[in-house]
């Protein structure tokens, strides 16, 4: 379904809409089927609590290494493979894009043990199962926590791109990126690398017709480096400290104290705006791979308390809420500068521009705000999570 969404059939340019909605709506279905238990996965590896933030953080590091590749290779390849024809190009990359997934998904289905299964005892029951889910504590602060997390997300990914386009100053965001060789200067010659980068529009232009999008390149670039960095240092030392909770509780909060900034700052400060971006970056970097290793701690909370296991059914109201914020997110984003007057492609007016500024500060971090709320419902601390682990391993043993 990745190749077939990617490719276009000979057909009217209303059936091609309709083939797209068609095979798009199919390609994300499937993409749920597999993700959901894969997401899972690092609740039923292991028992041990350090061990699940570990593959958690592995994942999400090696996630952010894909992203990379892939946005580094796909426009070369579909040039290339293409040579003129985009249709060809992009259905040729994606085919290589889907067959390396396949691979990787088999060497995962191959490799990965799930050393936690359900009690011997228990029998399948998802009428069961969603109760137990209804009445667990934990996993309704997470659900909520999940919705707010990634509607917030949204909700300032959308709006980052207008604040750079509409909002930040080009005049200065010019100069700014001549501190990285990052700009064309008319009447100097420029080396291979920088021609390089000037072919794949990663060169802002003397016109500044192209400023908006190499400074916003750069400021998801920089963010997504110090992310990498902090969950690979920060997540498991943090939690393994203080807990997963107590953490993840300390990391949003300054990430939210951080977003609200963009509201304030200047929009001639360069310097300023991308040193925000780089602490919000480094705050919430330690909570990514904790969601998730905080989802298998509530998989054990569940059957510490019922005495029955769903992982599955677990992870997947999660990803159900995870989905749902970033649509979520995305709607908001759009109807609030809607309402503010903004009209894409044109100079904004004051109100406009204010509506833009609300949608990259405040409101997200109000929404980051409410996440960390819901987690002081979340009742599994580091402590108790140490005895729910305990008592979970002499129970299993006892039942072999």
């Amino acid at each position: 379904f990745f190749i077939l969404a990617f490719s276009t059939p000979d057909l009217s340019e209303r059936g091609k809409i309709i083939y797209a909605g068609i095979t798009y709506t199919l390609l994300m279905s499937i993409y749920s089927f597999n993700n959901t238990p894969y997401s899972s996965l690092g609740g039923v590896m292991t028992n041990d609590i350090k061990e699940r933030t570990s593959i958690a953080s592995v994942r999400f590091v090696t996630a952010t290494i894909a992203t990379f590749i892939v946005q580094g290779l796909t426009l070369p390849l579909v040039s290339k493979f293409g040579q003129g024809n985009d249709q060809k190009g992009w259905s040729l990359t994606i085919t290589l894009f889907a067959v390396v997934g396949i691979v990787l998904m088999l060497i995962t289905f191959l490799s990965a043990k799930e050393r936690i299964t359900p009690p011997a005892h228990q029998k399948t029951s998802i009428k069961q199962d969603f109760k137990d889910l209804i009445r667990s504590r934990p996993w309704k602060a997470m659900f909520v926590l999940t919705l707010f997390l990634f509607t917030t997300l949204s909700i300032w990914g959308s709006s980052m791109s207008y604040y750079f386009n509409y909002v930040v100053d080009k005049a200065s965001l010019f100069n700014f990126l001549q501190n990285f060789g990052l700009v064309r200067v008319e009447g100097i010659t420029y080396g291979i690398w920088h021609n390089f980068l000037d072919a794949f529009g990663l060169i802002a232009q003397p016109d500044l017709s192209n400023v908006f999008a190499v400074g916003f390149s750069l400021f998801n670039m920089i963010g997504q480096l110090i992310t990498l960095a902090g969950v690979i240092l920060l997540s498991q030392y943090l939690s393994g400290i203080f807990g997963k909770r107590n953490t993840f509780l300390v990391c949003m909060t300054f990430t939210a104290l951080f977003t609200s900034l963009f509201f304030f700052v200047s929009p001639h400060n360069i310097n300023l705006i991308f040193i925000i971006n780089i602490c919000k970056s480094l705050a919430y970097a330690p909570t990514i791979p904790l969601l998730w290793a905080m989802m298998g701690d509530v998989a054990d909370h569940s059957e510490w308390t019922n005495h029955r296991r769903a992982t599955g059914f677990t992870f997947a109201g999660v990803v159900f809420a995870l989905k749902a914020g970033l649509g979520l997110g995305g709607a908001i984003c759009g109807s609030i500068v809607d309402s503010f007057g903004f009209v894409a492609n044109q100079p904004q007016n004051d109100s406009a521009i204010h509506g833009i500024r609300l949608t990259s500060g405040i409101i997200p971090a109000v929404t980051f705000f409410i996440g960390v709320i819901a987690l002081y419902f979340y009742p599994i601390s580091k402590n108790l999570n140490e005895k729910i682990q305990e008592e979970l391993t002499i129970r299993r043993r006892n039942e072999e």
